[in-house]
């Protein structure tokens, strides 16, 4: 079936110094590298091309200064775009008036940043209401929908906490509550988890996956942590001094990678934490003899503890549960150990 887009760039640029819109007519809307320099202008996002879709987790990547931040405030235009076209279920951003992108914002984006923000003043209760006050919801309304929302993140019995008496974790959550009050339709969060220590880390990445599998919203992440990223995303675009240097899965960008900088960005990413079950599986459905069923979205590292406990294969399930292949110890051992099948 095919996705519907949610949100979709097309030629966007971020230009900083002065009159950058006539740096790029003056460049044919293609400056170079030499261009910029010369100029003692900096393209911050450079034609980037995007399309992302309906339910899916798009993630944006790259090191420090790649312009992948940059890129994610054009998208929500908190950031005004040198040039370019986004939109939005259909409607383009750069043309909407203020009210319209003010009620866009409220109503149908949620943005979760690496600094919480929370108002140190105002409970949890308050923090993750405060986006429906601003709406004008009743207090009633707002912190029935508030309290909803606290329990999904997991911090119930925590409302009347103030921030200063959470965790950083906790803290997050509550920034987490909050950007999902309105029920957005779209989610930003730009490295939310990265002034995490890596244990609370790893276990928030958790918390955001139980999360997507309950609300399936559209969302785009940022991180410079590939890690991260190929534990999180349907789809990576990998970004590079403003461009994007390819778009494609976690398991692509490993095995395909289209530019020289992606196969050295992806080298050392071990091939059992990107290759899906659904990707090596072998034709053919048993019947009986085989110990088990496992979804096909699960990687190799995930399952190799459970193929090699047994002797038997395992069915691969599709996205709707039914058996669409098998596969065995040998098959993930193969991909462990970078061995051709067969």
């Amino acid at each position: 079936m095919e996705r519907s887009v949610k949100l979709e760039c097309r030629g966007v640029w971020k230009i900083y110094g002065p009159h950058p819109e006539d740096f790029l007519k003056k460049h044919n809307d293609a400056p170079t590298s030499e261009d910029f320099e010369a100029a003692q202008m900096v393209g911050a996002v450079r034609d980037a091309n995007v399309q992302i879709f309906e339910g899916e987790i798009f993630v944006i990547m790259g090191l420090s200064g790649s312009g992948k931040s940059t890129l994610v405030r054009c998208l929500s235009r908190l950031v005004e775009s040198t040039a370019g076209e986004i939109n939005f279920e259909g409607r383009n951003l750069l043309t909407m008036g203020d009210s319209e992108l003010i009620d866009v914002r409220r109503k149908k984006m949620g943005m979760v940043f690496q600094h919480f923000a929370l108002l140190p003043h105002l409970t949890v209760l308050q923090n993750a209401a405060f986006p429906l006050e601003i709406q004008g919801f009743p207090l009633k309304d707002r912190e029935n929908r508030a309290r909803q929302m606290i329990e999904t993140v997991g911090l119930q019995g925590r409302e009347d906490h103030y921030p200063r008496q959470l965790s950083g974790g906790q803290q997050q959550r509550v920034g987490i509550a909050r950007s999902l009050v309105a029920d957005p339709d779209l989610w930003f969060l730009d490295e939310p988890f990265s002034a995490l220590d890596p244990l609370i880390r790893r276990e928030m990445q958790d918390e955001f996956l139980r999360l997507q599998s309950m609300l399936h919203k559209t969302i785009v992440f940022i991180t410079h942590d590939f890690d991260e990223a190929i534990r999180l995303a349907d789809r990576i675009a990998v970004m590079k001094d403003g461009c994007i240097e390819q778009i494609d899965t976690p398991e692509n960008l490993v095995m395909k990678p289209a530019t020289p900088y992606v196969e050295e960005f992806t080298r050392h990413i071990p091939r059992a934490k990107v290759m899906r079950l659904k990707s090596i599986m072998s034709a053919g459905v048993p019947e009986n003899d085989y110990a088990g069923d496992l979804p096909g979205h699960l990687t190799v590292a995930d399952t190799i503890l459970q193929l090699d406990d047994s002797t038997l294969p395992f069915r691969v399930l599709d996205e709707d549960g039914q058996p669409v292949g098998t596969i065995d110890s040998r098959a993930a051992i193969d991909i462990m150990v970078g061995r051709s099948a067969g």
